[in-house]
């Protein structure tokens, strides 16, 4: 989830770890979207993934790998296509590096650069920091239930704090009842104005978890385009040290 409250799991932005749990009546908003947030990160995590990126007049895919500890580390590589093979993106905490073969070179990325757009998709680098806390940085108040795709959910609005450091003036999520997963959320900018809607379908086990496979990016103001990240392979609770997200396995990698 995004931006400063971001998008999927770094890609981490993107894997979903789900522990179920048993309550006799429903939490509030806040318990909501503490569980949500918890069963969206694992202890650690590897995915292989499928990026395509639509546009009006051509598309494109990328094949990435991705590796997370927590919610403070994560990397990211770009197996193919041939011209975008071994860019890699790291992230430590608030900070993300970017490492492109063709120059050899590790770039550390400004804030001024964090709401760029990533590897030319619809999410930004911000949305793999998620330097934002769901829980911590936003006011939480239930707006009722709602049915997506066949699943029951809980619809939460979410206000910023005055202090918080955010880019989204709301946010709205749509967290299902069985498995505290987000399945839809309404990103809108400081004057209310939804911008951009991220969704996660496709729910089904993988690693011995259930996930929502596919998750896709659309701008609101752009319905011709989208981003669409599709999981060939999830692992949970890998071994992994905080030393494997250095700026010198950024080269190494593979």
């Amino acid at each position: 989830m995004i931006g400063r409250y971001g998008a999927i799991a770094t890609l981490t932005l993107f894997v979903a770890v789900v522990r179920p749990a048993a309550v006799a009546a429903d939490p509030d908003a806040r318990e909501i979207v503490q569980r949500s947030d918890s069963t969206m990160r694992g202890s650690s995590s590897y995915a292989e993934m499928t990026m395509r990126i639509v546009r009006p007049d051509w598309s494109r895919e990328m094949s990435l790998k991705a590796w997370s500890l927590g919610d403070e580390h994560s990397l990211i590589l770009v197996t193919a296509p041939a011209r975008d093979k071994g860019t890699v993106t790291l992230k430590r905490d608030t900070e993300v590096w970017s490492y492109v073969p063709g120059i050899e070179r590790v770039i550390k990325i400004p804030p001024s650069m964090m709401l760029q757009s990533w590897l030319g998709s619809d999410f930004t680098n911000d949305d793999l920091v998620k330097e934002s806390s769901i829980v911590e940085d936003y006011e939480h108040a239930l707006a009722g239930d709602s049915v997506l795709d066949g699943h029951r959910c809980y619809r939460v609005i979410m206000l910023p704090h005055e202090d918080a450091a955010v880019v989204w003036g709301k946010v709205v999520l749509f967290i299902t009842k069985e498995h505290f997963l987000q399945v839809r959320t309404e990103l809108f900018d400081e004057d209310s104005v939804l911008t951009k809607i991220l969704t996660g379908d496709r729910l089904k086990s993988m690693g011995g978890r259930m996930v929502p496979s596919r998750m896709t990016m659309q701008p609101v103001d752009k319905p011709e385009q989208r981003t669409v990240l599709e999981y060939s392979e999830l692992d949970f609770n890998v071994a992994l040290e905080e030393s494997y997200f250095s700026l010198q396995n950024m080269k190494r990698v593979r």
